[in-house]
């Protein structure tokens, strides 16, 4: 039995780790302009992204891919948010694109390295106050509102395309390998919780997100086939006293192609989060009662 077990973990591990896809062009490549630079993140490792300044540097973004991604597959998104003059930062997580690797990927590890990339652009000579929001994909977006949930200074978070819950999520894959949830799935749900060190209630999204103090926009797929459309609407009704909108698009689970279309949505969002930040943060300066944003 002690076999069988060690053979079914090590069976997890190789099943469930992210698969590395190399990045194809340099910003280069792409016709935009910035740097590739190096962050520290836990356990010594070092991830590498382009940091994209914007013309008018009123605020930056954090960009954070999905599972198995790269910086690269953000582009879109940067593109137009750099052009409308916010600084951007896109970033390999660990055991992705040209970062270091590490012994696992997981949810919690995304958000340790979004706050990692926070505290790089906070540590740049001028960022220390400026306003930071963070954008993610998938996982990327489930680890961006982990990370808000743990911090003071975001000024807004963009969620795409993101489950309420990790053992749903956990659950879809169970059926797509035609795996029985009693006793098998029972086993891989706690054997995953083991490894990453951290139970998916803590984690989860419908969790996270209530306990956030920045507005929250929650964008899904009408037609994602990988996390239906369904978990946005569970984790919105979840919301809490968090300032939270829902936007339901056209597609599926990657949104670029739409979100280009519906760009004005996600930039106005951005604009009146940062200035209902910078407002608070002046009257708080001056020693003015603000009014309640939730």
């Amino acid at each position: 039995m002690v076999g069988l077990l060690a053979g079914l973990n090590r069976y997890l591990h190789r099943s469930l780790a992210a698969p590395r896809e190399p990045l194809r062009g340099s910003l280069g490549d792409h016709g935009l302009t910035g740097k590739t630079v190096r962050i520290s993140t836990r356990k010594s490792r070092q991830l590498t992204g382009w940091w994209l300044p914007g013309h008018a540097a009123g605020g930056s973004i954090v960009i954070a891919h999905g599972w198995g991604t790269n910086r690269e597959v953000m582009l879109p998104l940067a593109r137009p948010l750099q052009a409308e003059g916010w600084n951007v930062l896109l970033f390999d997580m660990r055991n992705h694109g040209e970062s270091d690797g590490d012994d696992f990927s997981s949810m919690p590890r995304f958000a340790e390295d979004i706050e990692a990339a926070v505290d790089w652009i906070r540590a740049q000579p001028g960022h220390a106050d400026q306003p930071v929001g963070l954008l993610g994909h998938s996982v990327g977006g489930a680890a961006a509102l982990l990370a808000a949930s743990r911090r003071d200074d975001i000024a807004a978070v963009v969620s795409l395309s993101t489950f309420a819950h990790p053992a749903d999520m956990m659950r879809r894959w169970l059926k797509w390998k035609k795996l029985p949830f009693f006793p098998v799935g029972w086993y891989v749900l706690r054997y995953v919780e083991r490894v990453i060190g951290h139970r998916f209630d803590a984690i989860a999204p419908i969790h996270t997100l209530p306990r956030i103090r920045c507005p929250v926009l929650l964008v899904h797929g009408r037609d994602d086939p990988v996390i239906p459309a369904a978990d946005a609407e569970r984790l919105h009704a979840h919301r809490g006293t968090t300032p939270t909108t829902l936007r339901l698009l056209p597609g599926q689970h990657d949104l670029s192609e739409h979100l280009e279309t519906h760009f004005s949505t996600l930039h106005d969002f951005l604009e009146q989060a940062v200035a209902c930040r910078e407002s608070t943060d002046r009257r708080a300066a001056t020693g003015r009662p603000s009014t309640p944003t939730r």
